[in-house]
């Protein structure tokens, strides 16, 4: 539901912020004091084509702001949530348009693009009137307002599942028959498993191997270095560090025999000694033990030479490739066993066809009643709001698919006639906004509560319509307002009398500027403004009794 619009420097507008409950609102005013403002404020917020005509002038830009309440709209909560532009449960759409015709949009706080803020407005607001931003043009957006009318979900579950699951086996087969190229592919996934079975290695030896590679790769300076090293430690130099440490500890032992303090010191020189002899045996061991073996260094520096071929080859860290060598050895076993899996793959596809056709048939059947119903509950509902002779037809034609279809075996398209001897033309072909915004008015009052969009616009439904008729559209849009928020722009009386809260544009001018102003109007406010509508430039005290009559007669009815 929409919550508020704000706009600045907008056309005429200065700056206005208006809040809105549930319900039905009327939106009424002088002729060009800009009444269908707001609706093209909401379209621009819905990803409009923006321009710089837009901005009032004398500024450098426009800013526009609208928000809404999320909590019944749950496809637009998940619509925020798959864009990560959810945000606490909210929804803030804004724009600005400047005044050399760049613009930028925000979906809560974050940058967003046109079709962005195209699909989200599409379940926030539904539009109509003389505009092209509709839903209801939208022939998917038909055949789920159909359904919903039908109220056969069970059915549309069965259908859209059984589809779904005989998709996914179909890929399932496809990928094991592998076409042309299984026996190619099978010879080739042999070669593949025959080479990584011999050069690939689980991580721990592969890292045996990398240390054993860099050890053979340095055994000659390995042997020469730690033979020099035990030459420090016990060689035949004077300066050898166990000859030089036997010399101090002779120095301080017969220090210590003069001072008991020097001790402690003297059990080091011994502890020291004792660690000097251990490291000394040691590197004579491993002097003796370097491996000098250029035939297995060979040999491990070839195995590491595949290794990293086979790591181009598939792309993958050497680490990896044991990994990949368990996969292709899965695909290989899939492959060759193919013949019986795909025989029961093909028993199970050829059930899941049969449940589908099943299941569309009865669908397709739901629906042809549905459209009959539809058709003639939106012809009454058209003669009702001053379009005598107007009918609806809800065609269904036959679905152009090969193969189990998500949606059933027809599509929908609604057709209208106008005026009697009219041929039907498709709905998004009507050409007078305001005879398309009564047929969208009678469809939405048809199917009242069926769609998922929170907040329906409609912009001068009664327009050419007058008396008794426009009575019965304010009816009809109060009706749609006691199940969903409905903004209404209107010239009529009776339709702004119908409404649950009143919004009053207009427009005043001075030597410098135009401005246009936006207010809500209380109990006193509504009954002037209807006896405006009703009376012109001049208000008498007839036109404020007989808009006080409206007014009660509205809201009792």
């Amino acid at each position: 539901m929409l919550t508020s619009l704000y706009v600045r420097h907008f056309a005429v507008v200065e700056a206005a912020e208006v809040s809105f409950g549930p319900g039905l609102t009327v939106v009424s005013g002088e002729t060009g004091a800009g009444k269908s403002l707001l609706v093209d404020a909401l379209m621009l917020l819905a990803g409009a084509r923006a321009d710089s005509g837009m901005v009032r002038a004398g500024s450098d830009r426009a800013e526009l702001a609208a928000e809404f309440d999320l909590t019944d709209l749950a496809e637009a909560r998940a619509w925020l949530a798959r864009e990560e532009l959810d945000e606490d449960g909210g929804c803030q759409l804004r724009r600005v348009i400047r005044a050399e015709g760049s613009s930028r949009a925000w979906i809560n706080g974050r940058p967003a693009n046109a079709r962005q803020l195209g699909e989200l407005a599409a379940l926030l607001v539904e539009i109509h009137g003389q505009h092209e931003h509709q839903a209801l043009l939208s022939r998917p957006h038909q055949l789920a307002l159909l359904d919903a009318y039908a109220g056969h979900d069970d059915l549309l579950v069965q259908v859209r599942e059984s589809a779904m699951q005989w998709r996914e086996l179909a890929a399932r087969m496809r990928k094991l028959s592998g076409g042309d190229d299984r026996d190619q592919r099978l010879e080739l996934l042999r070669h593949e498993i025959e080479s990584l079975e011999k050069w690939s290695l689980p991580a721990t030896e592969l890292a045996e191997l990398e240390s054993s590679h860099k050890r053979l790769a340095n055994a000659g300076r390995l042997a020469e270095g730690s033979t020099s090293v035990l030459e420090l430690l016990d060689g035949d130099s004077e300066f050898a560090l166990r000859r030089a440490l036997g010399r101090t500890h002779a120095e301080l032992s017969k220090l210590a025999a003069l001072d008991d303090k020097l001790a402690p010191l003297l059990d080091l020189l011994d502890n020291a000694g004792i660690q000097l002899a251990e490291a000394a045996d040691g590197l004579g061991r491993y002097a003796q033990d370097v491996d000098l073996d250029p035939e297995r260094f060979s040999e491990v520096d070839n195995h590491l030479a595949r290794l990293h071929e086979l790591s181009r080859r598939h792309r993958l860290p050497a680490a990896e490739l044991h990994d990949k060598l368990a996969a292709l050895r899965a695909e290989h076993d899939e492959l060759e066993g193919a013949g019986d899996a795909l025989e029961a793959l093909a028993t199970q596809s050829r059930r899941l066809e049969l449940a589908h056709a099943d299941a569309a048939a009865r669908l397709s059947e739901a629906r042809s009643l549905a459209a009959s119903r539809l058709g003639e509950e939106v012809s009454a509902l058209m003669n009702e709001l001053g379009m005598a002779g107007g009918q609806l037809q809800v065609e269904l034609e036959p679905a152009a698919a090969s193969e189990p279809d998500p949606q059933g075996r027809e599509r929908c398209e609604f057709l209208v006639s106008a005026n009697p001897g009219q041929p039907p033309r498709a709905l998004r072909k009507v050409a007078s906004g305001g005879e398309l915004a009564r047929i969208s008015l009678a469809i939405e009052v048809a199917t009242l509560g069926k769609d998922t969009v929170g907040s329906m616009i409609f912009d001068e439904v009664d327009t050419g319509i007058g008396g008794a008729i426009a009575e019965v559209v304010g009816q009809k849009l109060r009706a749609l307002g006691a199940q969903r928020q409905v903004l209404c722009v209107t010239h009529l009386p009776q339709v702004a009398a119908q409404g649950h809260a009143h919004l009053r544009v207009s427009k005043h001018s001075d030597d410098d500027s135009t401005r246009t102003r936006i207010e809500k109007l209380d109990a006193a406010g509504r009954r002037d403004e209807l006896a405006r509508m009703l009376g012109g430039l001049e208000i008498t005290r007839e036109t404020r009794a007989h808009a006080r009559q409206m007014l009660d007669r509205a809201q009792t009815d």
